[in-house]
């Protein structure tokens, strides 16, 4: 489905995947979500700069296909699992569910919002 381009993850089913989150949230009054990346990875930048910042994370928001999605994502739900999830939460609203929820979490892993546990424990793929 496109996630991984290096040759060990060739033969990797993204649905068969369990994402785990790698930032915290806010949930914002409409029920929508805020995933707060910090401004700074680096510790000792961090250290340093943070303090002088209003506020130490960027809010990436979420519209409420995303917000659900989030939520969903709970280290214990592969992305099969998510999808059937959205897809009872938003019926045909959410179609083609498979499609649209793979490039979601490919975008959200790419970017560093979650891992695969599947990965991140070293199991041998490809």
């Amino acid at each position: 489905m496109g996630l991984f381009k290096k040759n060990k993850f060739k033969d990797v089913n993204l649905l068969e995947l369990t994402p785990q989150r790698n930032y915290e949230y806010e949930e914002r009054e409409e029920g929508l979500i805020d995933v707060l990346v910090p401004k700074f990875q680096d510790k000792v930048l961090g250290n340093v700069l943070q303090p002088k910042l209003k506020d130490k994370y960027i809010r990436a928001n979420m519209d409420k296909f995303g917000s659900v999605t989030w939520l969903l994502i709970d280290g214990n739900k592969n992305v099969y699992e998510i999808c059937e999830g959205l897809r009872e939460e938003f019926g045909e609203e959410i179609e083609p569910v498979y499609d649209r929820v793979s490039l979601f979490i490919s975008k959200l892993y790419k970017n560093k919002f979650i891992i695969f546990k599947e990965i991140s424990e070293g199991k041998n793929y490809g």
